[in-house]
């Protein structure tokens, strides 16, 4: 690694402010998450960056740089050039001399193993100890079917990125996935995308739990008579029997054709039957039903105690 004050772009008298300004624009520029398609340089540089902002950021590391105690890898100068102290050590009385070791005496091996065990416990450096970047919330609308379903969904990031999100089978209004990674970057790595799904509403079929409902209007004569009619579910057309003399109310269960979970698991479906009378009834059908009620009177209310 060469000068770390040149890697971040920041003079030598730079406070700690600004170095850390411009680390953290260097980092997001060239922060991995934002570089995926395996260049190696870009690799690189990010690891210089870092290891630069690790060593000037830190007061004592700098200050022990700046005097030429220690190499842009943090490493120790530990002997003097061939004909004196080393560089930028001074010797404690003061005459060039320094210890046999080579070590000045403003540096004694106690002070190199307690800086040793100092970087140690901060494993890693500035990037560990730093906050990831913040998590970005993100809205998406399903339809009704492909929540239950499930399927895929195309999403734009803040960043222009787009990326499929998975939208898993049974997921409910309100639900939310956590994508990490994919939110701002930040000094210790990038934030998650939150998205929340909502579920649009369905005009006829509607969802308890894995339970899915069905209101199914029927005619006159299927109710009386019973007859075959075509309903729909989540994944087509199904033909089923209305039992002879059905009513409004009347509940038909369709084992596992309601909402799936991922594992593939399915609750049922409930079918409602609605009797309903013809939009255009005519008098014959009028004169009909008049001519049977008088025979065949009866009070379906009478049953509830009503008058």
């Amino acid at each position: 690694m060469s000068d770390p004050y040149q890697i971040l772009g920041v003079t030598r008298s730079a406070t700690a402010a600004e170095i850390k300004s411009a680390y953290r624009k260097l980092a997001k520029k060239y922060h991995p998450d934002l570089n995926q398609g395996g260049n190696k340089g870009i690799e690189q540089k990010f690891k210089d960056i870092t290891a630069a902002y690790d060593l000037i950021s830190d007061p004592a590391k700098r200050a022990r740089y700046d005097r030429g105690e220690i190499d842009e890898q943090g490493q120790e100068r530990g002997f003097a050039p061939r004909g004196g102290t080393r560089y930028g050590a001074r010797s404690s009385s003061g005459n060039g001399g320094g210890s046999p070791f080579g070590f000045s005496g403003a540096m004694g091996m106690d002070d190199i193993l307690s800086e040793f065990f100092r970087s140690t416990r901060q494993g890693g450096g500035a990037q560990a100890s730093e906050e990831k970047g913040a998590d970005v919330a993100y809205t998406i609308t399903v339809p009704f079917v492909e929540a239950c379903l499930g399927g895929t969904k195309r999403l734009t990031l803040d960043n222009k990125k787009t990326i499929d999100v998975t939208i898993p089978a049974g997921t409910e209004d309100g639900h939310k996935l956590r994508l990490r990674g994919l939110g701002h970057a930040g000094v210790g790595g990038a934030g998650a995308a939150i998205i929340e799904i909502k579920v649009a509403p369905h005009p006829f079929f509607r969802r308890e739990g894995k339970a899915l409902h069905l209101d199914v209007p029927i005619s006159l004569p299927e109710a009386l008579l019973g007859e075959k009619v075509t309903i729909p579910t989540l994944d087509g057309s199904v033909a089923v029997r209305v039992h002879k003399g059905a009513n409004t109310g009347s509940v038909m269960r369709l084992k596992g054709k309601g909402i799936p979970n991922p594992k593939g698991e399915a609750g049922d479906m409930f079918a409602t039957l609605k009797v309903m009378l013809p939009e255009d009834a005519d008098a014959d059908l009028a004169m009909m039903i008049e001519k049977w009620a008088k025979k065949k009177a009866y009070n379906p209310r009478k049953k509830l105690g009503w008058a």
